[in-house]
C-alpha cells in the first residue's frame, strides 16, 4: 500500500511512490503539464502532472480543480534543485476529496478590512503560514526555557474579582451576581505562587479594555510571566535578558526558512546578544531632550517616546526606576529614592516598543496596604494576596512578556494583529 507521507518530511521519501492528502494552493498549465502546487499544512510541494503518465480523467481533473479544493495525490517523489523545498512530485493519479467554491482570497491586492473579515482563510496563505509556524517555535522556546530552568507552571485563572493593572481598562461580567473581570495578568497569583514552589511561571490568554487602534494593541494577547522569589530587580533583569537572548537564538535555529519568506533581516535579530544597555528612567529622558523630543517629565513614556529611545541601540534596551506614581500599586520603592520604583521595562529596537514590563514586587505589609488605599482599590479584595505578606514574606520579582509584540518584532510584521490567529480588536469580535 502506498504510504501518506507529510510534505515536510518529503526528503526521506526520494525514489519512492507516496499519497500526499493536502488541498490545491495554486497551479499553472503548459500543453502536456499540469503544475500543482499542493499544501499539506506542513509545507508545499510542485506536483506534476504530465499527460502521458495519468488517465485522461485525471488529466482534465487537473486541469480544471479549483484553488484550495481538497486532494489526495500520489506520485514518485524526485529531487529538483529549483524547488524551494528541492523535490517534487511526478503525479501519477489525483483523488478529489471536495471541490472548493469560489476562493475568496487571489493573488491580487485585498485590503486589510477584507484580510480580517476573512481571517479564517486568510491564514492558509504563505506569509500568514510562516508567521503562526515562528510563533509555535517561539511558544515551544518559552515553555523551555523555563521548564529547562526548574521553573514550575502554575495556572492562573482567567476570572478574577481584582485588577492588577489598573481599573479603567478592565472587561467585566456578571458572574452568579457578583461582578467579575477578565484576567488582566496572572502577576497576582505567581506572587503566592513562587513562595510555595520557588520558581515558577503562567502562560494564558489576558485581557485589556483599551480603547486604543495602533498598531501595537490587541485587547486580548497572550503573556508569560515568571515569578522568582528571594529575586531583586538586578536578578529579574539578567533573568530577562538571559530568558530573551535565548528565544530569539531558538527561533533563529528553528525557523530559517519562514523568517526567509517573511523578508526579515536576520541580521538584526542575530545582534540580539548580552550584554542589553541598562538606562534608568532619568537617563532616557535625557535622550529625549537632546533628540528634541516634547515630553514631560514624570510621564510615563508612549510609542513616541519609546521609538525614538531604542533607535539609539541594536538590541533591547531596559529602562529602569520609572516615577512611582506611573507605576502599579506593587512596585516596590527603591530605598534610595522612594518616588521611584524599582521596576524595568524593555524595549525592542525597530520601533516595537515595550516587550516586557517587570520588577521587584513589594514585600512590607504595611507598605503595600498603603499603596492599595492611595490606589483607591479595597484592602478586603486583596486579602488574600496581602496573605503573602503575613506569611513568611520574602523580596521577589518577575515580568511579563507578550507574545504578540514579540513575534511581530521577531518577524519583522508592522501591526500585531498578524501574530495572532484570530485578533480582537476595537470593533473586531469575528471571525
Amino acid at each position: 500500500m502506498v504510504p501518506t507521507v507529510s510534505i515536510r518530511h518529503i526528503a526521506e521519501h526520494v525514489g519512492q511512490s507516496v499519497r500526499l492528502a493536502g488541498w490545491l494552493y495554486n497551479k499553472r498549465s503548459s500543453g502536456k503539464l499540469h503544475f500543482l502546487q499542493v499544501r499539506d499544512g506542513s509545507a508545499t510541494i510542485q506536483c506534476v502532472v504530465f499527460k502521458g503518465n495519468v488517465s485522461p480523467e485525471v488529466f482534465e481533473l487537473a486541469d480544471h480543480v479549483s484553488q484550495e479544493s481538497a486532494l489526495i495525490v500520489e506520485g514518485t517523489v524526485k529531487e529538483d534543485a529549483r524547488s524551494p523545498i528541492g523535490f517534487e512530485l511526478d503525479v501519477t493519479s489525483v483523488e478529489l476529496v471536495s471541490e472548493a467554491q469560489e476562493y475568496p482570497i487571489s493573488p491580487k491586492e485585498h485590503g486589510v478590512d477584507f484580510l480580517m473579515n476573512h481571517r479564517h482563510l486568510w491564514m492558509r496563505s504563505s506569509r500568514q503560514h510562516a508567521v503562526l509556524r515562528v510563533r509555535h517555535q517561539l511558544i515551544k522556546a518559552i515553555r523551555d526555557y523555563f521548564d529547562d530552568n526548574d521553573f514550575t507552571l502554575i495556572d492562573a485563572p482567567i476570572l478574577t474579582n481584582n485588577a492588577c493593572e489598573g481599573t479603567t481598562t478592565l472587561f467585566s461580567t456578571d458572574y452568579f451576581g457578583e461582578t467579575a473581570y477578565l484576567s488582566q495578568s496572572g502577576q497576582l497569583y505567581m506572587e503566592p505562587a513562587c513562595q510555595a514552589f520557588g520558581k515558577v511561571y503562567c502562560f494564558g490568554p489576558t485581557f485589556r479594555a483599551e480603547k486604543s487602534k495602533t498598531r501595537r494593541h490587541l485587547t486580548e494577547f497572550w503573556m508569560v510571566e515568571p515569578e522568582v522569589a528571594y529575586m531583586d530587580l538586578a536578578g529579574d533583569m539578567e533573568l530577562a535578558e538571559d530568558f530573551l537572548c535565548f528565544i530569539v537564538a531558538r527561533v533563529l535555529e528553528k525557523c530559517r526558512p519562514e523568517l526567509t519568506a517573511l523578508e526579515r533581516d536576520i541580521s538584526k535579530l542575530e545582534a540580539v546578544q548580552k550584554p542589553f544597555p541598562r538606562i534608568s528612567y532619568d537617563e532616557a529622558t535625557k535622550i529625549l531632550a537632546e533628540k528634541g523630543v516634547e515630553f514631560e517629565y514624570g510621564d510615563d513614556f508612549g510609542a513616541e517616546h519609546e521609538t525614538v529611545l531604542s533607535e539609539n541601540f541594536d538590541r533591547p534596551v531596559m529602562i529602569h526606576r520609572y516615577p512611582a506614581a506611573v507605576k502599579a500599586f506593587y512596585m516596590k520603592a527603591d530605598p534610595r529614592d522612594a518616588k521611584k520604583a524599582l521596576c524595568v521595562d524593555v524595549l525592542a529596537p525597530e520601533g516595537i516598543g515595550e516587550i516586557i514590563g517587570g520588577g521587584q514586587r513589594e514585600d512590607d505589609y504595611d507598605a503595600l496596604v498603603e499603596r492599595i488605599k492611595e490606589h483607591g482599590l479595597s484592602e478586603d479584595d486583596f486579602s488574600w494576596y496581602l496573605d503573602v505578606r503575613r506569611y513568611g514574606s520574602v523580596p521577589h520579582a518577575g515580568f511579563g512578556l507578550g507574545i504578540e509584540r514579540t513575534l511581530g518584532w521577531i518577524c519583522g510584521l508592522h501591526h500585531v494583529r498578524e501574530s495572532i490567529p484570530f485578533p480582537r480588536l476595537m470593533g473586531r469580535l469575528s471571525p
